[in-house]
């Protein structure tokens, strides 16, 4: 069998030279900053509905529970999701309190390892250098950086497909012995066991469909004959077995609805109502790849340039595995914007991989992208009050725009520091000036969002209720529910006349729920204190009915009552 050390191994023109040599200062210059950066601000910001509350309910309900087998949301069954990042949300809450903080920081801390791998993996195909400047452009990705601060799965799936991805790239590349690499095969399969236990079957099978159509497309099955079946299989089982097997024994309705429900009937049908046109992930790329969207046309698969003497480059891997999965979720019948996250971490490399023949005149072209979608964001934020509405009034976007302006004045500040290292071939230096002003600019972005993120969170609605309802009494959610509602609130609320995705539990499980308002009505009235959640619509509906209700909260989307 041939072996990639028997053929001689894969070694790209090196990068050209900064006039401005690269030193470990520079790796320092970026991380130390990027660190401050990227967990510092977790905590500036309220847990919105509905992923952050939803994910932060179901950690904090197993951390109480100490049931580690079953996720619960609400109290309820839920089965949608496997358990990976509930366990470490889980962990983190337990270490850290119940805060933002502690809810992002699994997801902070696995797009934080994301780009370190990418980085890293850069810099043992091409070079420290490019290492560097690789690991600049990942961290400052619009879509990392922005998914990783936000509570849901999809940064812990791609943290572990990008080590699988990597992990191949490095065994198939980089000189060493067989013992080595198959080391490296089998962090692969880990890494596989990993997103399969974050985010399902997708986890396996977007590796899979890279390394096979790689294969074939190359028709180079070399790759594949090495992938050690039986024992990174063996490693995978492990792993990702266990806990499907424990939460199918725990509950015969598991496999059923986990499977055919949530993974099948998601990709093939309409049922959960997440819907989207064919070119419905374009602009999410584009947007998402700030500032590094001027690179997108160099994107291509292998170069003369930069191919092996025989075999698969790393650039086909990467091509392929970022066209397979925005090909894939274009098609599948359940769209959301976070889906295409893992092809992110791919053209990071990418771009690496093609900067490294890039002269300083180009890159100052490439500058001029970012700089003009900043400066067009800029002046649009100044008529922010344009698209206020009686839902979203003007002040939030007044400080919402205010953000804008902030981020936009520091970007453009760091771009220009940019273009005046460009003009002294100080390549590198650019980049990761070009890299912070956008994480910057970002991140004042992201607190200013706060303002608008107190509409969909349920923190204001909790600091006014706690002073008046005692810590016994039930919380009702009627016709309406906020996801965030039982992590601030620290208890489950009763559901009223909603469904949902508590469907399947409210079946196995009835009694949590009240189908009516008119059973609301009666336990309401029975109760000697209580408070609730609604909309305008069920709260005039039920001061009609004359129930003893006091306002103890309202904004333009929802009313909190209390039965006093």
């Amino acid at each position: 069998m041939n072996h990639p050390i028997d053929r001689g191994t894969y070694h790209p023109a090196p990068p050209l030279a900064d006039k401005q040599p690269f030193s470990r200062g520079m790796l320092a210059l970026l991380l130390a900053p990027l660190a401050v950066i990227w967990f510092g601000s977790l905590g500036m910001r309220s847990l919105i509905s509905p992923d952050e509350g939803r994910y932060a309910s179901i950690a904090w309900e197993m951390m109480r529970s100490g049931d580690w087998i079953t996720p619960r949301l609400n109290g309820l069954l839920y089965f949608e999701k496997p358990p990976m990042q509930y366990w470490l949300s889980a962990l983190f809450l337990h270490l850290f309190g119940l805060n933002e903080f502690a809810a992002r920081l699994w997801p902070a801390l696995a797009g934080f390892l994301t780009v370190l791998a990418v980085g890293a993996t850069a810099s043992r195909l091409w070079g420290r250098e490019t290492g560097i400047r690789t690991l600049a452009i990942a961290a400052s990705m619009t879509w990392i950086f922005g998914n990783a601060h936000f509570l849901t799965l999809d940064a812990g799936l791609t943290l572990f497909l990008t080590l699988a991805l990597c992990a191949v790239l490095i065994a198939e590349n980089v000189p060493a012995t067989p013992a080595v690499r198959r080391n490296w095969i089998w962090l692969a399969w880990a890494a596989m066991a990993g997103a399969v236990l974050s985010k399902g079957l997708v986890g396996i099978l977007i590796p899979g469909a890279t390394l096979v159509l790689t294969c074939l497309w190359r028709r180079d099955f070399g790759p594949w004959r090495r992938m050690h079946w039986w024992s990174g299989l063996l490693i995978f089982l492990v792993l990702a077995a266990p806990w499907f097997v424990l939460v199918s024994m725990r509950n015969p309705t598991f496999a059923q609805f986990f499977f055919i429900h949530e993974h099948f009937a998601r990709y093939l049908t309409k049922v959960h109502q997440r819907e989207g046109s064919w070119w419905y992930y374009l602009p999410l790329l584009l947007g998402g790849m700030l500032p590094w969207t001027s690179a997108l046309p160099w994107l291509g698969p292998r170069r003369a340039g930069d191919a092996p003497p025989r075999g698969v480059a790393p650039a086909d891997f990467l091509f392929v595995h970022s066209v397979f999965i925005l090909l894939f979720f274009s098609a599948s019948g359940s769209k959301l914007p976070s889906y295409i996250l893992p092809m992110f971490p791919a053209l990071a490399l990418l771009i690496g991989l093609r900067l490294q023949q890039a002269s300083p005149r180009v890159l100052r072209g490439h500058l001029l992208v970012p700089i003009l979608v900043w400066s067009i964001a800029l002046v649009a934020s100044t008529q922010s009050a344009r698209v206020a509405s009686h839902s979203t009034p003007a002040e939030i976007f007044a400080q919402l725009g205010a953000g804008i302006r902030w981020g936009g004045a520091v970007f453009l500040a760091f771009a220009a520091f940019a273009w005046w290292a460009l003009r002294r071939r100080g390549v590198t230096l650019a980049i990761v000036s070009l890299a912070l002003g956008h994480l910057i600019g970002m991140t004042m972005v992201m607190a200013a969002h706060n303002a608008y993120g107190q509409l969909k969170s349920a923190a204001p609605i909790v600091s006014a209720l706690e002073p008046v309802l005692r810590s016994g009494a039930p919380m009702f959610a009627v016709g309406i529910y906020d996801q965030t509602l039982p992590f601030y609130l620290r208890r489950d609320v009763v559901l009223v006349d909603y469904q949902d995705e508590f469907a399947m539990g409210q079946v196995l499980e009835p009694g949590r729920s009240l189908d009516s308002l008119d059973a609301f009505a009666s336990r309401w009235q029975a109760l000697p204190q209580a408070g609730a959640y609604m909309d305008f619509p069920s709260f005039i509906a039920m001061r009609q009915r004359g129930l003893p209700m006091r306002v103890i909260f309202q904004d333009q989307r929802r009313v909190v009552v209390a039965r006093q």
